[in-house]
């Protein structure tokens, strides 16, 4: 399994001013992370650190497609991902995490970025993903219309109703 070695960081090492890093995700990526929402994907990703003595500025900006289940069929299905954060680090006596400012222990000086630009990555995933109209596996669309409520009605024009709320209509509550 590759390493997620280029996403740590030497902030020591950094010189003042602007730093620009390019990294490729793909599959390897999302294996190495053992990323729970994303299993694939084709995405490059540009941090830009601005440094100012012992404080951190990264912009992470990330383009590209990951492969999650259509909502509807479960098929596989490229999802477009733009992402663009921010993260704030400093040097400092211990590590810590803030929720504004990440503190990397001025003795190791490494920081690993690779959850944050994962994170980044699935956050950005709407909550429903679905294909185009049509593109869906057909086979499992038949199988949802066999199985849809909707088919519960008579053939002479009645309202479809689902047998379950049927069966309620003929319960009624006296005072």
């Amino acid at each position: 399994m590759p390493s997620l070695e280029k996403f740590k960081i030497d902030l020591k090492s950094l010189p003042e001013g602007e730093t620009v890093m390019e990294r490729d995700l793909g599959d390897d990526f999302f294996a190495s992370i053992d990323a729970p929402d994303v299993r694939s994907g084709q995405l490059h990703s540009t941090l830009t650190i601005h440094r100012r003595d012992n404080l951190f500025e990264l912009l992470v900006d990330t383009a590209g497609t990951v492969t999650v289940p259509c909502d509807v069929c479960l098929d596989d299905m490229d999802q477009p991902i733009e992402t663009h954060d921010r993260l704030t680090a400093q040097l400092g006596d211990t590590g810590s995490e803030d929720d504004d400012v990440v503190t990397v222990s001025e003795e190791e000086g490494i920081l690993d970025v690779a959850w944050f630009v994962y994170e980044s990555i699935a956050l950005s995933i709407p909550l429903r993903h679905v294909h185009a109209p049509g593109k869906c596996n057909p086979a499992m669309m038949n199988v949802l219309k066999e199985h849809s409520a909707a088919r519960s009605g008579d053939e002479d024009g009645e309202k479809a109703v689902d047998s379950r709320w049927a069966a309620l209509k003929d319960l009624k509550i006296t005072n």
